[in-house]
């Protein structure tokens, strides 16, 4: 025989050769011939040695614990004392009495809904992942939840959580926000064959998810394709004469021929307009030699219109002059002082008749 010590808040098993045979509280006790014994403290989880249905059938056993059994299609939440403690499975499980305060929450899996009250800092703890399915609608975005293939309703932005089953949820989103579409390097021909590459841009905004997500397959595609044949379908009825001289109107046309096209892809245009207009190389060059061809017959007019205008000038003075002898006097001084202005020295030379000379130049 043998002694053995059994501490406050603990209990003994007492096994031979398999078999529980007694279970001792606190205290001091003796162990017949054979006899093993296994002691487990009451603050912590109980983990059995043997299975669990054996040591119930012991009725002293039996009074010390709380026995939780759960379903292949639940699982039980575990408080110890008020706190989240762990989360049970499928199994039987026993739990220590006295000690410890336990409470158990179960839940159905077989719905997808959380419908128990359970805290949401709860679910978001790590044992719990493995059991459920998390999704975020954005403030900026809206979503449509799927359930088994078929739409199931709108979600507002917020978190979403459900239980984890074989039930298939799918939650589709889409953004709500002004959206800018670049299409570039589109290559048109004009209606007399003129080929131009092409960028225009477009901004839209998504009005019904719906229609966007669960009516249209990739709506985004859909309205690209439309815009690129719209525009398409513009510049080809218009010569390249044409649409270089109404390159506003291309914007106002699209807008017209694609916004009720796209409103059935469950969205809005709200603008569009063309970025900028390339060239082949062969155009470029005959545009430029028109341009300077342009400017060169507009700086030659402006030359002559100068001209023009210089020489009525010069006649009408002429005709001035010619009628009043004082305003032509006038005009030979002011050309003379003009010329005086010019001049830093003067060298006479001759004979006692040059001042004479001189009085004969400037008088009369």
């Amino acid at each position: 025989m043998k002694r053995a010590t059994i501490n406050t808040n603990s209990v003994g098993l007492v096994y031979k050769r398999g078999e529980l045979k007694n279970v001792l509280t606190a205290g001091n006790h003796w162990l017949g011939f054979n006899e093993t014994i296994e002691v487990y403290d009451m603050s912590k989880t109980f983990i059995a040695s043997v299975e669990l249905d054996v040591l119930l059938l012991n009725k002293d056993f039996e009074n010390l614990v709380t026995v939780i059994e759960v379903k292949d299609t639940e699982i039980v939440l575990v408080y110890q004392n008020s706190n989240f403690k762990q989360v049970l499975t499928a199994g039987k499980y026993a739990f220590w009495k006295g000690l410890n305060k336990y409470s158990f929450l179960t839940a159905d899996l077989n719905k997808y809904e959380i419908t128990a009250h359970i805290d949401k800092n709860t679910l978001e703890k790590s044992q719990l992942q493995a059991h459920i399915r998390a999704f975020k609608v954005e403030t900026y975005e809206t979503g449509l939840m799927i359930v088994d293939g078929v739409f199931e309703r709108v979600l507002e932005p917020g978190s979403y959580i459900f239980w984890k089953n074989s039930t298939a949820i799918q939650v589709l989103k889409t953004d709500l926000r002004q959206l800018t579409m670049e299409i570039v390097g589109q290559e048109i021909l004009t209606k007399d064959k003129a080929q131009l590459r092409i960028n225009f841009s477009v901004q839209y905004k998504v009005t019904d998810a719906k229609k966007a997500l669960l009516e249209n397959k990739e709506f985004d595609k859909q309205m690209y394709v439309t815009i690129q044949l719209s525009l398409r379908e513009f510049i080809g009825k218009m010569t390249f004469d044409e649409l270089m001289e109404n390159k506003e109107k291309i914007s106002e046309s699209i807008m017209t021929i694609a916004a009720a096209k796209v409103r059935l892809l469950g969205v809005e245009l709200l603008n569009c307009g063309v970025k900028d207009i390339v060239l082949p190389g062969d155009i470029r060059d005959i545009m430029n030699q028109v341009l300077v061809a342009e400017k060169r017959a507009q700086a030659n007019l402006i030359t002559r219109r100068e001209e023009t205008a210089s020489t009525r000038s010069l006649l009408n003075t002429a005709k001035l002059m010619e009628e009043n002898a004082m305003l032509y006097k006038l005009k030979e001084m002011e050309y003379v002082e003009k010329i005086a202005e010019k001049i830093n020295n003067i060298s006479l030379s001759g004979s006692g008749q040059i001042v004479d000379q001189l009085k004969q130049i400037f008088v009369k």
